[in-house]
């Protein structure tokens, strides 16, 4: 990551670091809002939502043209058939999540692939039963979480188990992480982590995590909701058993685009693994000779249930485009860049109102993505609002929390620059 130093606190500053960034360009590839003071928007919440690519209408358009010339045969004929449009984005997201192709499939919304999953994996006995958590986990994955405890006849209050940082702090170092996946020994039965976490910004040490989990018996899945497209992942090398994410975030595939799976390979032939089932599951080769018993394709898309929504596959296959251009390595590379500009300007400049729970970058690790979650010594909700008043959107979570994310593909360096700035006037 870039060295940060008093002559780089300067809008001149924050423009050279752009003339000499060789991705800049690629946020000519997207739109921005426009605000109602007809101004185009500091755009930093693309953790929540990310961005339009221009290329996503195209796309789209060229599928609506496909429906109107080809009908029903547009699942064989045009440009990308139908049938397996899903396989066009398949090695493109392998390749951000560290999958094998085998491993990785396009389906389904987040949540929804995560019951698939926990219906696969979290298989609970009398005596090992418990599910491993964020304490400050997105609501939607507890919810799911309770409804399987539940489901199996145990009570949420005792299988589901949660994180415990030190008093008063956000996160939780390595060893805490790995002591406390430890203390419940062979009465846990998955642990299941979102990565990075939704209202710290922390990315927990997947090897380290997986190992723990190993050692006492216990299944690993990762909710990458912020991690796919956000930072370095190796799911199969690091042997997750599982893993969901949306892409309607770092991803930018569209509001309430589809979502994504993996399932390692050693248990894609497992006869023994519990699955729902539906049609697009079955093996291709006898999918239309409509036979009454399932046949399970030997890869992850035997997981699948339903053919997939063609336009949200076009809005996802735009910006997976973008993301081989610019090459994933190098977008993380200046993602630590304008995340450690908005931290070292935010700490510069705004440091004795503000408290970054973030962890700090640290060479060599992945201790975090791009985005910062701060919190504010006053009304961060009232903060949120003064920005936005000045064409800055970043977003607050109670209850004093602001998040904000400077994306590699869209942000720059005159962005953090000037949301920083905007954020010191609205602190006085």
């Amino acid at each position: 990551m870039m060295k940060f130093e008093a002559s780089h606190n300067s809008i001149q500053a924050a423009k050279e670091l752009d003339n000499s960034d060789e991705l800049s360009g690629m946020r000519n590839n997207f739109h921005f809002p426009v605000t109602e003071s007809g101004n185009k928007a500091l755009y930093f919440t693309g953790h929540s939502l990310g961005l339009m690519p221009k290329k996503a209408q195209d796309y789209i358009e060229e599928e609506l043209n496909a429906w109107k010339a080809f009908g029903v045969e547009g699942h064989f004929k045009g440009k990308h058939p139908w049938l397996p449009y899903h396989e066009f984005l398949t090695e493109q997201m392998s390749e951000i999540v560290g999958g094998k192709t085998s491993e990785v499939v396009v389906m389904n919304s987040l949540t929804v692939n995560l019951h698939l999953m926990l219906v696969s994996f979290y298989r609970p006995t009398k005596k090992r039963f418990k599910i491993l958590i964020e304490n400050t986990t997105f609501p939607s994955d507890k919810y799911a979480v309770d409804s399987q405890a539940r489901f199996h006849g145990h009570n949420p209050e005792e299988a589901i188990v949660q994180l415990e940082p030190s008093d008063g702090k956000m996160t939780l170092s390595d060893d805490e992480l790995v002591a406390q996946i430890k203390s419940h020994g062979d009465s846990l039965a998955l642990v299941m982590l979102g990565n990075c976490n939704y209202l710290s910004g922390q990315c927990f040490n997947f090897e380290k995590v997986v190992q723990a989990a190993k050692e006492v018996g216990a299944m690993v899945g990762f909710n990458l909701a912020h991690g796919a497209g956000n930072i370095i992942l190796d799911l199969h090398k690091i042997e997750a058993d599982f893993a969901v994410w949306c892409t309607y975030k770092y991803i930018n595939s569209g509001p309430g685009g589809l979502a994504g799976a993996f399932v390692h390979e050693k248990h894609l032939k497992d006869p023994t693994i519990p699955r729902f089932e539906g049609w697009w599951g079955t093996k291709k080769e006898t999918r239309f000779k409509m036979k009454p018993d399932f046949e399970p394709m030997d890869t992850v898309e035997s997981w699948q249930l339903s053919n997939p929504p063609i336009f949200q596959l076009a809005s996802i296959r735009a910006s997976l485009d973008l993301f081989s251009e610019a090459g994933f390595k190098n977008l993380r590379a200046k993602g630590d860049d304008l995340t450690g500009y908005l931290e070292w300007l935010l700490k510069t400049n705004c440091g004795e109102k503000l408290e970054i729970v973030t962890p700090a970058f640290e060479e060599g690790k992945q201790t975090r993505g791009s985005m910062l979650c701060v919190r504010v010594k006053g009304n961060a909700q009232a903060v949120e609002e003064k920005l936005k008043e000045h064409d800055a959107i970043v977003d607050f979570r109670e209850p004093d929390i602001l998040r904000m994310a400077p994306i590699p593909l869209y942000n720059s360096f005159e962005d953090v620059y000037e949301l920083v700035s905007i954020i010191s006037k609205a602190l006085k």
